[in-house]
């Protein structure tokens, strides 16, 4: 079948087959690259869905070590990796669920004289992040490089998901959402307020398939949508956001044309 081995034609078949993605759709998927911003609790679900899913180049960055007390969410680590650096294991991972995939990865916190260079050569990000300034930058970065965004986030039982989308006129962007970082010391982070390790899987999953769907353009993105997850009652809740014409990004003047000190900018 067309470009594909044997071993892909069968390792992909449950995907060839349906109509929506095809052959066009797994071809596309083995073609994309996808760089996913932190190997923790949910770039682990999307590094490995997306692995599975035949994503062609996979980039990681992350610059922290594997800690005993990640294992309970982190599933691209095991008990044998604590003390090595996340993205020597969460690529080992990777290759052992399919050697199809080019991983490349990035051991180095992004800030604004890394972000855009990192950036480069990949289709889609996904932010899988856990602090603001992150959050902030990359949301900053996509917007400028004109790359979609997958972002997510989950704290102790709640979780959230959006894309944003430069490409579509109705795509709001991270500022239009969240204006202001919250004050420091005000959101506790999980090792202070704990995190329910299966909730990152349910977010990073989801994740996973909005990247899945913009990379062979099947169904409707989360663009314009936050999905908020409740675990605790198993509910999900949809809330349409807005392009703020206001913000200073993505608005009608903008003021940002270059990334900013986002550790000032988020008060860390």
């Amino acid at each position: 079948m067309g470009d594909f081995t044997e071993d892909q034609i069968y390792r992909y078949a449950r995907h060839i087959i349906l109509p929506e993605v095809g052959g066009t759709g797994q071809r596309k998927l083995l073609d994309a690259g996808v760089l996913v911003v932190g190997a923790g609790g949910l770039g682990s679900p999307v590094a490995l869905y997306l692995a599975a899913a035949g994503i062609g180049r996979i980039g990681l960055v992350d610059h922290d070590e594997v800690d005993l007390t990640n294992l309970q969410r982190q599933i691209l680590h095991a008990t044998a990796d604590v003390g090595r650096p996340k993205i020597d294991s969460g690529a080992e991972t990777i290759r052992a669920m399919n050697p199809d995939v080019d991983v490349v990865t990035f051991d180095e916190r992004l800030d604004s004289s890394n972000a855009l260079a990192t950036l480069q050569g990949f289709d889609v990000v996904v932010d899988g992040s856990d602090n603001f300034p992150t959050r902030y930058l990359l949301n900053d970065a996509c917007y400028l490089a004109s790359k979609p965004l997958v972002t997510g986030a989950i704290f102790r039982f709640e979780g959230q998901v959006t894309t944003f989308d430069r490409s579509r006129a109705e795509s709001p962007c991270y500022r239009c959402l969240f204006p202001t970082p919250p004050a420091p010391g005000t959101v506790p982070n999980c090792e202070q307020a704990g995190v329910f390790g299966a909730l990152a899987g349910t977010i990073g999953t989801i994740q996973a398939t909005e990247v899945i769907k913009l990379v062979c353009g099947i169904g409707t993105p989360l663009v314009g949508f936050l999905l908020l997850y409740d675990a605790l009652e198993i509910r999900f809740n949809r809330v349409r956001v807005k392009r703020d014409e206001a913000c200073p990004l993505c608005g009608t003047s903008p003021e940002i044309s270059e990334l900013i000190d986002y550790e000032e900018f988020c008060g860390r």
